[in-house]
C-alpha cells in the first residue's frame, strides 16, 4: 500500500497516568467508548510527605496508559475514564490528549498523515511503534535500513480487540514492546513505510504505529 489520501479523520494520543493496578480499569472504560485498545507502561510517581520520607516510601507505583483514537472519541473516552476513576479527587490520576500527525493500525490500514492538512510542521518526528514482545528488534532493523540512526525499546503490556485472551474469566494482557524512534521529518515517511511493510502493522493484531511532531531536540545529528 502507499500513503493514502486524507479521509478527513484526525487522531489523538490519549494518555492516562494512574496508580498501580488501575491501568486496566482505565483501558476498559475507554474501550467501551470506542477506543480499540491500548498499551500500559509501568512508572513511578513522587510525593512530598515528611512521614513517607521517614519510611523511605516516597515513590508511588504508577501505570501510564497510551491509547490512540479518532479525535471524536478522545473526549468521550476521557469522560468515561473520569467517571470510573474520579480524577477530581486528589491523587486519583491525570489524563490528557495530544494530536498526532499519522497513524497505522488504529482501525485504519493505511498510512494517513495529518501533516500539511492542519497538522504540525516540524524538523523532527517521533515515531512510536507498539508490537508484541520480541519484535522490537525487528522494528529497529527495518527502521535502520530506511535510514534511522537508532531508537529505544520500552517494555509494556497491552490490551486490544485482537490479542486479549481470557483464563478463568480474567483478561490476560500480552506483553508488548514500544519502540521510540526520533528522526528527521525528511526520513520519517520512509521509515514508517519500511516498518509497516516489514511487520505488516496494517494487518489486524500486528501492532500500532503513530507519529508525533517534535518541537525541540537535543543530541540528534542528521536524523
Amino acid at each position: 500500500m502507499h500513503k493514502s489520501e486524507s479521509t478527513g479523520k484526525r487522531y489523538e494520543l490519549i494518555c492516562v497516568i494512574v496508580n498501580l493496578g488501575l491501568g486496566s480499569k482505565a483501558l476498559s472504560a475507554a474501550k467501551k467508548s470506542g477506543v480499540s485498545g491500548g498499551t500500559i507502561m509501568l512508572g513511578r510517581g513522587t510525593v512530598e510527605n515528611r512521614w513517607l520520607k521517614l519510611l523511605e516510601l516516597t515513590d508511588i507505583g504508577k501505570e501510564v496508559v497510551l491509547m490512540v483514537g479518532e479525535e471524536s472519541i478522545g473526549k468521550k473516552a476521557l469522560d468515561a475514564i473520569d467517571e470510573k476513576l474520579n480524577f477530581s479527587k486528589p491523587k486519583h490520576g491525570i489524563a490528557f490528549t495530544m494530536p498526532i500527525d499519522a497513524v497505522i493500525g488504529a482501525g485504519n490500514d493505511e498510512y494517513e498523515s495529518n501533516a500539511g492538512d492542519g497538522g504540525s510542521v516540524s524538523v523532527y518526528k517521533a515515531i512510536f511503534v507498539v508490537v508484541d514482545k520480541g519484535k522490537g528488534e525487528t522494528v529497529m532493523e527495518a527502521a535502520k535500513e530506511a535510514g534511522a540512526r537508532g531508537g529505544t525499546i520500552i517494555n509494556a503490556r497491552g490490551s486490544g480487540i485482537h490479542k486479549t485472551a481470557t483464563f478463568l474469566n480474567m483478561e490476560i494482557e500480552p506483553e508488548k514492546e514500544i519502540v521510540l524512534i526520533l528522526t528527521s521529518t525528511a526520513l520519517s515517511d520512509k521509515i514508517v513505510i519500511a516498518i509497516r511493510d516489514n511487520l505488516k502493522i496494517d494487518e489486524p493484531g500486528h501492532g500500532i504505529l503513530f507519529v508525533q511532531a517534535v518541537s525541540e531536540t537535543y543530541g540528534l545529528v542528521n536524523g
